[in-house]
């Protein structure tokens, strides 16, 4: 019983290490740079320096055939009581965050300047703070802190390119800093940035097919 029992605690521990090692070598590099090319995730971005040295940093893009004077009134106007995250409405309710996607612009939304908060939630929900904004190319946001109220240790930057064809790219960028400990490692790389991808993406999916003037997938 004692050697049978040695046989399948080594053969879990073999199998976590193995999932742990596919994890960490494949699904997470492609999940926190999906769309990106390699020039886009090397690059640098506006934002950058609001966390210089990051324990995680994710870059996400999506090709819009729309120009950036189409995809940016979406993207301006983001944010929880204002045009919504674009992304899994029903989720993001389900934790209590109110959020209601637009399906149209809001002329009341369409300037954001830098101390502005965008909301992810009601008050005490996390938020983040503009830090800079520039019409039709760029959105820097800090994250902050719902405790405190004041500015965090984390950035989410976005920035749009036109491209020669006509089409834009919208490529996201979000950066953290935290202790490297066994349990941020976990908090962070096991739940918090898969979680990340899931909405995020779907969030530059909506974004698309809005400024494309198609219905988003419900998935």
């Amino acid at each position: 019983m004692g050697k049978k029992f040695k046989t399948v605690t080594a053969g879990l521990f073999a199998a976590i290490v193995v999932v742990v090692v596919v994890y960490v070598r494949v699904l997470l590099p492609w999940h926190m740079h999906w769309g990106a090319t390699d020039e886009e995730v090397n690059d640098s971005m506006p934002g950058d320096e609001i966390v210089p040295n990051p324990s995680t940093e994710s870059t996400r893009a999506i090709t819009i055939h729309a120009r950036v004077s189409e995809v940016w009134p979406w993207l301006v106007q983001l944010g929880q009581g204002r045009g919504g995250m674009y992304s899994y409405e029903f989720l993001e309710n389900l934790v209590g965050c109110d959020i209601h996607n637009a399906d149209h612009v809001l002329p009341d939304y369409q300037t954001l300047e830098p101390g502005d908060i965008i909301r992810m939630g009601p008050e005490g929900y996390p938020f983040y703070i503009v830090q800079a904004v520039e019409s039709e190319k760029s959105l820097v946001l800090q994250a902050g802190d719902p405790v405190t109220q004041e500015p965090g240790t984390g950035s989410w930057a976005f920035q749009l390119i036109p491209q020669d064809d006509g089409t834009s790219r919208l490529i996201t960028r979000q950066r953290a800093f935290h202790e490297a400990t066994f349990s941020n490692f976990l908090i962070w790389n096991v739940f918090t940035d898969p979680i990340s991808f899931v909405m995020e993406q779907k969030m530059l999916r909506t974004i698309r097919d809005r400024a494309e003037g198609k219905t988003p997938s419900l998935f």
